[in-house]
C-alpha cells in the first residue's frame, strides 16, 4: 500500500526539481530575439547556463528546417554551456532554440529573427556615449532608420564591479532594430551616435547585417576599463590621482572591464572601435602611450580565448582621436600629449605597437557652442565616416585612403633658412599661417618652441621658414594645441579625401648635414 504522504513528497521533490532546472536554464544576458551573431569565416558562439550534468542541445533553423543541431553539456565548475555554430553566410532571419535534457526533463529556449553578420563593440567614455539626439541634424537622423533594419544595437548597463564577471547583470537595451526611441532615448542613454553611424556606413558598402554593441561610460579613465594584467605591464601604480574635471564617472582600476567588457569575452567579435582618453589629460597621461596598446592586446587576447579562437586573434581596433578643447589653456595642458600617446607615439597607425589599428582624426571637428560643452562636439557623422574608411581599409581590405598625410622625410636646409617635409600623400595646404609649425630653437643648452611658417610648398612637400631661430633646430611639430584649428580649417588636409593631416613631432637628428629626422620625441 503506498503511502499518500510519501507520494505527496515525491511529487514536491520533482516539481522543485523541475523549477531549479527551468529557473536555472538561460541564455547569456546578450542573446536574444533581433540579434546578430558573427558571420563566416568565424564561428559563432553561443552560451549559457543550466543544471549541472545536463544535456544542451542548440538547432539553428530557419522556418521549419534545422540547418544545424549541436550538443553539449553544463559543465560543473561553472554550471553554464557552450557551443560554436559552424560558420554562415550573412543574411537571415533564422530561429535559434537551446533544450535542456536533465532527470527526463526538457526545458526549451527560443531567439527570433537571429541575423548573421558582423558584430562591432563600441567602447570609451562620453564622446561614444553621446546619443543621436545629442548631435548635428539629430531630427532628420533620428527619422532615418527604416533602411537599416538589419543593423541591430544593443547597449550594456553602466555598472561596476570588483572582479571579472562571466555575464553581465544587465542590459539597457537588449537587441533591437534601430528606431528614433532607441538611438536617441536621452542624453548619453542607450545606444552611441558615434556606434550607430559607424554601422549605419558599414551597411551602406556591405549590404548584409552589422551588430552594434555599446558599452561606455562617460568621465571614464582608461584605467578603469583595464584589466590588471595590462595595467601591470605598464607599471601603472594602485595609488590616487589628482582631482580632474575630467573624471565624472568610475575611475578604479579595472572595474568597468570587470562589469562591462570581460562579459562578452565570449562572443566572436568582427572588431572595436574606440573613444577615450579625455580623462587621462591630467591621469597618467605619460603612461597613455604604454597604457593604450596594452588595452588593445589584452582585449584582443581575452576575447580570441573567450570565443575559442572564433574571434580574431588580431581583430581590427579603431579609435578617435581626440577632438578640441575651449580651455584657453596654452599646448601644456596635456591635449596633444595624449592625441600623440594615442598612437603610440608614431603619430599614425597601425604601426609595430599599434597593428591593425585605424584612427579617426577629429582636431579639426571643434564645436565652440556645443551645449554639452566644447570637449562634446556634436558632428559625429564626421567622425563616424572616418573611422568606416580606416574600417573598410584595415578590417575589410579596401584599397583606399583612410588617413591623412603624415611626413615621411624631414630634411633641414640650414644653409637656406629651410626646413623641407616630404609627405606620404598628396597634400593640399589649406590655410597658411605662423602658429600650425613649430620649430625648437636650441641655444647654450636651453631650448624654446617658435612658430614656423610654411615658405613654399607643392603637391608632396612643404618648406618651412627657420629663419626666427638663432640656434639650432632640434626638432619640429604640427598642429601641437588643445584647438589647433577651427571647424575643418586646419592646415594640412588630403586633397581628395578631405581628410585632415593628424598632429605630429619629430627630432631632427643629424642637425648638421640635413639628413632624415626620426619622427617622435
Amino acid at each position: 500500500m503506498v503511502v499518500p504522504g510519501f507520494v505527496f513528497g515525491l511529487v514536491l521533490q520533482l516539481l522543485l526539481l523541475a523549477n531549479t532546472s527551468a529557473g536555472s536554464f538561460r541564455f547569456a544576458s546578450y542573446i536574444n530575439d533581433y540579434m546578430v551573431l558573427q558571420k563566416e569565416p568565424s564561428g559563432a558562439v553561443i552560451w549559457g547556463y543550466g543544471v549541472s550534468g545536463a544535456t544542451v542541445t542548440v538547432t539553428l533553423c530557419q522556418g521549419q528546417t534545422a540547418i544545424m543541431k549541436k550538443v553539449t553539456s553544463v559543465q560543473a565548475h561553472s554550471n553554464s554551456w557552450t557551443v560554436v555554430l559552424d560558420p554562415m553566410r550573412p543574411g537571415g532571419p533564422y530561429e535559434l532554440t537551446a533544450q535542456q535534457t536533465f532527470e527526463r526533463m526538457n526545458f526549451t529556449l527560443r531567439v527570433q529573427n537571429v541575423l548573421f553578420g558582423d558584430v562591432w563593440l563600441c567602447s570609451g567614455q562620453s564622446n561614444m556615449q553621446m546619443t543621436v539626439s545629442q548631435i548635428v541634424n539629430a531630427t532628420s537622423e533620428l527619422l532615418n532608420t527604416a533602411a537599416y533594419q538589419s543593423v541591430r544595437i544593443l547597449s550594456v548597463s553602466l555598472s561596476q564591479a570588483e572582479e571579472e564577471l562571466e555575464d553581465l547583470r544587465k542590459v539597457d537595451l537588449p537587441w533591437s532594430k534601430p528606431t528614433s526611441e532607441n538611438l536617441g532615448h536621452g542624453d548619453f542613454e542607450y545606444m552611441s551616435a558615434v556606434c550607430w553611424l559607424f554601422g549605419r556606413h558599414l551597411y551602406d558598402t556591405l549590404q548584409y547585417p552589422i551588430g552594434l554593441i555599446s558599452s561606455s561610460w562617460g568621465g571614464t579613465p582608461i584605467e578603469a576599463w583595464s584589466s590588471g594584467r595590462s595595467l601591470k605591464a605598464c607599471g601603472v601604480s594602485r595609488q590616487g590621482f589628482l582631482p580632474s574635471d575630467f573624471v565624472t564617472g568610475p575611475s578604479k582600476h579595472s572595474v568597468l572591464w570587470n562589469a562591462m567588457i570581460h562579459p562578452l569575452h565570449n562572443m566572436t567579435l568582427k572588431g572595436v572601435i574606440w573613444y577615450q582618453g579625455e580623462s587621462n589629460v591630467n591621469l597618467n597621461r605619460d603612461l597613455y602611450n604604454c597604457t593604450f596598446p596594452a588595452l588593445i592586446e589584452d582585449w584582443r587576447q581575452t576575447f580570441h580565448r573567450g570565443s575559442q579562437g572564433q574571434t580574431e586573434r588580431f581583430f581590427p581596433f579603431g579609435f578617435v582621436q581626440l577632438s578640441s578643447y575651449l580651455s584657453g589653456a596654452t599646448s601644456d595642458d596635456g591635449f596633444p600629449e595624449i592625441r600623440w600617446h594615442q598612437t603610440a607615439d608614431f603619430g599614425s597607425v597601425p604601426n609595430v605597437m599599434m597593428p591593425r589599428t585605424f584612427m579617426a582624426v577629429a582636431m579639426d571637428l571643434c564645436d565652440r557652442d556645443s551645449p554639452f560643452g566644447s570637449i562634446h562636439p556634436r558632428d559625429k557623422q564626421t567622425v563616424a565616416y572616418r573611422l568606416h574608411l580606416g574600417a573598410r581599409a584595415v578590417a575589410y581590405g579596401e584599397k583606399l585612403t583612410f588617413q591623412g598625410p603624415v611626413p615621411q622625410k624631414i630634411e633641414l636646409l640650414a644653409s637656406q633658412g629651410l626646413l623641407n617635409l616630404t609627405y606620404s600623400q598628396e597634400i593640399q595646404v589649406q590655410r597658411q599661417d605662423n602658429e600650425t609649425f613649430e620649430i625648437s630653437c636650441c641655444s647654450d643648452h636651453w631650448c624654446k618652441w617658435l612658430p614656423a611658417p610654411v615658405d613654399t610648398f607643392s603637391t608632396w612637400t612643404l618648406a618651412l621658414n627657420i629663419k626666427s631661430c638663432p640656434g639650432t633646430v632640434a626638432a619640429v611639430r604640427y598642429a601641437w594645441t588643445t584647438w589647433p584649428c577651427e571647424y575643418k580649417q586646419c592646415a594640412l588636409y588630403h586633397p581628395t579625401s578631405a581628410l585632415p593631416a593628424p598632429p605630429f613631432t619629430a627630432v631632427i637628428t643629424d642637425r648638421a648635414s640635413g639628413s632624415n629626422s626620426k619622427q617622435g620625441c
